[in-house]
């Protein structure tokens, strides 16, 4: 499975982005889809996820602001960034797996989010 994720930049605190990551390849082997962020000196965390049958999971930092989709004929991952925060700066990674949950097998390039006034 290949992961191409975009739509990061850098936006004003209270602004909106949307990331996108479009899969290829073995798309049969994937279940859940989501994304992870990692600021600099931090571990990598948790954002949010859906599954296949479209159940989604929000890490609680970004609920009521983030919003996850995803369009299963177009392989792709959304993910609607809103109200951002300069906390929320990070490179962002999409993830996805065979299972319900994530962490999943396989990773994008990440994409870098700066939120910055």
């Amino acid at each position: 499975v290949q992961l191409q994720a975009s739509g990061g930049g850098v936006v004003q605190p209270g602004g909106s982005l949307r990331l996108s990551c479009a899969a290829s390849g073995s798309i049969f082997r994937i279940n859940a889809m989501g994304w992870y962020r990692q600021a600099p000196g931090k571990q990598r965390e948790f954002v949010a996820a859906a599954t296949s049958g479209g159940s989604t999971n929000y890490a609680d930092s970004v609920k009521g602001r983030f919003t996850i989709s995803r369009d299963n004929a177009k392989n792709t991952v959304y993910l609607q960034m809103s109200s951002l925060k300069p906390e929320d700066t990070a490179v962002y990674f999409c993830n996805v797996g065979p299972r319900a949950w994530l962490p999943g097998d396989y990773w994008g390039q990440g994409t870098q989010v700066t939120v910055s006034s």
